[in-house]
């Protein structure tokens, strides 16, 4: 099985654990870190494009986990740590991860956060290394051993 096969077996299996504790995830802070954390990959490489946004906008109409929450309000919250993100990238990404790290306090939260990470990384068929690399730093900003994801 090539690489590829391997991280899209990954991803359904993780999109599957994520709906399992769809019942779970329903607080503030998880909806919160979920949507920077959202925000963290698509400007991983330090811009924004529209088929990254548009990827965000699909899995939030999709994904069962995040129809707990209304569509709008995980738009607002999206663009503005895109804002945040693309105004002075290195300030951004405090405040960004400052919101990934809200979902520390709940393990199951803070996992489900790095899951939607590493789906919506690889929704565009490559999980790349700027990708990557910020999924792992969002992992240490958890306390998650980023080997725990095979990352």
């Amino acid at each position: 099985m090539g690489l590829w096969d391997r991280f899209k077996d990954s991803a359904q299996q993780m999109q599957t654990q994520l709906t399992a504790k769809k019942n779970e995830l329903k607080s503030g802070a998880f909806r919160d870190a979920s949507m920077a954390m959202c925000a963290m990959v698509a400007a991983a490489d330090g811009s924004v494009d529209p088929s990254e946004r548009q990827r965000v906008a699909q899995l939030i109409a999709t994904n069962e986990v995040l129809q707990n929450f209304p569509s709008e309000d995980l738009h607002r919250r999206f663009e503005e740590n895109i804002n945040r993100l693309t105004t002075d990238f290195a300030l951004g990404k405090v405040s960004v991860m400052q919101e990934i790290g809200k979902a520390k306090k709940k393990p199951a939260e803070a996992r489900a956060v790095i899951q939607i990470g590493i789906v919506i990384g690889g929704a565009d068929g490559y999980f790349d290394d700027n990708e990557r690399t910020v999924v792992k730093e969002a992992c240490y900003a958890l306390d998650i051993l980023p080997a725990e994801f095979d990352l």
